[in-house]
């Protein structure tokens, strides 16, 4: 998306709803370019990392038909790629600071959707503090691709991982889970949602950067997947087993009216982007103070049995799934 961006544009045509390319990058991505991203002028950006902090680097895609649907609104499959990735920044305890952007974008794509997308980027950009460092863009025939590389920093050594939890540490979750999930089937006519809150709750997540846990936390994991996989994660990482109070899993209201048989789409369905912690049960008041108006909601625990995860009732039995979350193959 730099003024070298290439790779057959447009299938070498120069035109893209009207436009060429370098115009619609100086027309709607040059002004979203952070100060590191010199204007999107020159081949590849330039940012010094501030003295004494690390540089913590991720990654995500979107995919039309996979991540989002066609009809989703464009400015909103643009701030969602973009707290897909606050998101995994958040659960390392970075602070986001810029992204790099790719698009592969079809060549009937109207103009007004190129629009919506950038409006999109800007105002999670104001909200975040974060800038455009550059990118690329190309056209294709198949579905719509964005991919946003995202940079934050963090005080060396000081970056959370997924590898620390200890049997007897008590397993807390940032919001609720599975609204998302439940918005997704609502989007597909699946479900009830008369609010549409679970529709929105599945557009735009809110990731939870900024909480300051250092200190209080042995592992943390943002829930992507779904929650009884990302648990796995944790437990995989550290050989340690985990069980979840199916009970306690806080739900909306919305997610609440949808009953019981909604469940397992709820704790496996995934699109949460809340956090997991692994953390002492003694530090559950300071974790609250920490996290100040996010909620956190105790759900279950670790435990010694190796890498295993038992989602339980509230008589204590165990509730069998038929999977435990997203998995792209």
């Amino acid at each position: 998306m730099t003024g070298a961006a290439h790779g057959g544009d447009s299938g070498g045509r120069g035109d893209f709803a009207g436009l060429g390319e370098f115009d619609r990058i100086a027309r709607y991505f040059a002004p979203l370019a952070h100060p590191a991203g010199l204007g999107l002028a020159d081949d590849a950006a330039v940012w010094t990392p501030p003295a004494g902090l690390a540089v913590v680097m991720t990654v995500d895609q979107m995919i039309e038909g996979v991540h989002f649907l066609p009809d989703d609104p464009p400015d909103a499959v643009a701030r969602k790629l973009l707290r897909r990735n606050l998101s995994d920044l958040a659960a390392m305890g970075a602070a986001p600071v810029g992204y790099l952007l790719t698009t592969a974008l079809r060549a009937d794509t109207p103009e007004a959707w190129l629009a919506g997308f950038a409006g999109g980027l800007r105002r999670d950009q104001a909200e975040f503090g974060i800038g455009l460092f550059g990118g690329d863009s190309s056209s294709t025939a198949g579905p719509v691709m964005s991919s946003v590389t995202m940079f934050g920093t963090v005080t060396p050594g000081a970056a959370w991982r997924r590898h620390g939890a200890v049997a007897g540490d008590a397993i807390f979750v940032t919001g609720t889970i599975g609204d998302a999930a439940l918005g997704l089937a609502a989007a597909r006519g699946q479900l009830a949602d008369p609010d549409r809150s679970l529709r929105e709750r599945r557009l735009l997540p809110s990731p939870r950067v900024g909480l300051a846990l250092g200190g209080l936390v042995h592992a943390v994991i943002d829930v992507s997947d779904g929650l009884v996989q990302d648990v796995g994660h944790l437990c995989r990482a550290a050989g340690c087993g985990a069980v979840i109070e199916a009970a306690l899993v806080p739900a909306s209201a919305a997610a609440r009216a949808a009953g019981p048989d909604w469940l397992e789409q709820r704790l496996t369905g995934g699109d949460d982007y809340e956090l997991v912690l692994a953390a002492p049960g003694a530090n559950e008041q300071a974790l609250r103070a920490a996290c100040g108006a996010v909620p956190l909601t105790r759900i279950g625990q670790f435990t010694d049995r190796h890498t295993d995860v038992v989602v339980c009732d509230a008589t204590g039995q165990r509730i069998r799934l038929s999977r435990s979350g997203w998995t792209h193959f």
